[in-house]
């Protein structure tokens, strides 16, 4: 798999929700996962009896999985990753429209979380995390958010910025930017499965995550 660092000119100064994207023009086509189509995820039933607020152990929602086609579409992509498992089957082109995607990108998470909600009634909100890295609290805040949208059927949509590295050692790297889908979690959250539009699926402890979001912000 090729990892790809991309440094983005979009400037994120003054709006810490701001977005960006994944890759370079000129490695655009190496970046999307080799598949010959649509992977799906299995939803899990399997309860944590011991966990408070009914807390499932893990769950994973099924989603319709595409990769982003060009450098600029990763915010267009994760959002239909996340629409698709609500039932709403729009292209990446039909959702860039709404998000206002250009070449420098898409917006802000503020956007994602506008769409969706048109989208899907309303039920998303945007959360920042406002610190170069994440506090405890915030950890718990990403982990509760996501495991009620994630129950509810929502896969959350991320904008995060940096390198992070999965369960499996691999480093993914979106210097300039990248947005990205949650949908699942196991270990009652401690460990989020990711639908990267340029780098396939992953898993990675929920803390990771929410330092990779750090001075961004997601839709959940």
């Amino acid at each position: 798999m090729n990892h790809i660092i991309h440094k983005s000119g979009l400037s994120v100064a003054g709006l810490l929700v701001a977005g960006g994207c994944a890759l370079g023009p000129a490695v655009a086509a190496q970046a999307a996962p080799a598949q010959a189509g649509p992977t799906t995820s299995t939803q899990a039933d399997k309860a944590d009896k011991g966990a408070p607020h009914d807390r499932r152990a893990e769950r994973q929602v099924s989603v319709d999985y595409q990769a982003q086609p060009n450098f600029f579409y990763c915010g267009p992509a994760a959002t239909r990753i996340a629409l698709s498992a609500q039932g709403k089957a729009l292209s990446q082109d039909d959702v860039a429209a709404l998000l206002g995607t250009t070449e420098a990108g898409t917006p802000s998470a503020l956007d994602t979380t506008r769409v969706l909600n048109e989208l899907t009634g309303g039920k998303y909100k945007t959360t920042e995390i406002r610190d170069s890295v994440a506090k405890p609290e915030q950890v718990d805040e990403l982990r509760t958010n996501v495991l009620k949208a994630l129950d509810d059927g929502r896969p959350v949509v991320a904008n995060v910025k940096g390198t992070a590295v999965d369960t499996n050692g691999n480093p993914h790297s979106y210097e300039g930017g990248h947005y990205l889908t949650l949908v699942g979690y196991r270990d009652g959250g401690d460990l989020i499965q990711i639908a990267d539009p340029a780098d396939g699926e992953y898993w990675m402890p929920v803390g990771k995550v929410a330092n990779w979001i750090a001075e961004r912000g997601y839709s959940s």
